[in-house]
């Protein structure tokens, strides 16, 4: 199948497997796939699937916010999950995963990072978030903040004993998250806009726009793609990613 048949489609106003141009493909999430994480989760959107697992450890705080945590967020994209995935250092789509995902948990402020201080000035708890991609068929990053959720969701807090930390035993204390910052990245193509799009579609995309919502109100935007968006379609890809904030939000209820 090639590039011009997929855009010709589009044009046409269809889809290589027959979604409508606003439709997702199945979505399901688990959690518990890693009983040595303080939470995990993984997330199907059709065949992509991600795992991503949380993990608490102690840290010292930053000069400037000398009272609150942290967290860290880190892709790793390796071969099995792709073949356009190599192994080696980050490389630029893991380093813009692995941002995209932090600014929307960030930016949301859905963590209250002074809960995480322990001694302000001398020991937080920082939160790991680790995304494994296990295979990539499309729509990244969509499914990798519904497993960040769902698994920062689910973690709950190592004990600590004489200031070290026991990973063997968790508490029953657990992160509570303010609100949920649901990320729904819109496709350009051809002049078109597409949610979801798979692996085929993606080769084609003229820009994207991920937009990470919560309760109606927009916390983060991450434009990517080798061609400019304009106004009117910055305003329908808002209007869409708040509208799927809706449907994509049960997922985490």
């Amino acid at each position: 199948m090639n590039d011009d048949y997929i855009r010709t489609l589009v044009e046409k106003g269809k889809r290589i497997d027959g979604r409508k141009f606003d439709e997702f493909r199945k979505i399901s999430v688990e959690t518990g796939v890693s009983k040595n994480a303080s939470g995990s989760a993984r997330c199907k959107i059709g065949d992509t699937e991600v795992v991503v697992g949380v993990k608490f450890d102690l840290g010292e705080p930053y000069s400037d916010s000398p009272d609150e945590g942290t967290i860290m967020v880190t892709a790793e994209l390796i071969p099995l999950a792709s073949p356009e995935f190599e192994s080696g250092p980050p490389g630029v789509k893991s380093v813009e995963l692995a941002r995209i995902v932090d600014r929307g948990i960030r930016e949301s402020k859905c963590i209250d990072f002074k809960k995480l201080c322990i001694r302000p000035g001398e020991k937080i708890w920082m939160a790991f978030i680790d995304i494994y991609p296990l295979n990539d068929d499309g729509n990244l990053v969509d499914a990798s903040v519904l497993a960040a959720l769902k698994a920062l969701q689910e973690a709950k807090f190592p004990k600590l004993v004489d200031d070290k930390v026991d990973h063997e035993s968790k508490t029953n204390v657990g992160l509570k998250l303010g609100k949920l910052p649901i990320l729904t990245t819109v496709y350009k193509i051809k002049g078109n806009l597409l949610v979801d799009v798979n692996s085929k579609e993606e080769q084609v995309i003229d820009s994207r726009l991920s937009i990470s919502v919560a309760d109606g109100n927009i916390h983060a935007l991450q434009k990517g793609g080798d061609f400019p968006l304009n106004i009117d379609d910055i305003k329908k890809a808002v209007d869409i990613a708040i509208k799927k904030e809706n449907e994509l939000v049960k997922f985490l209820k």
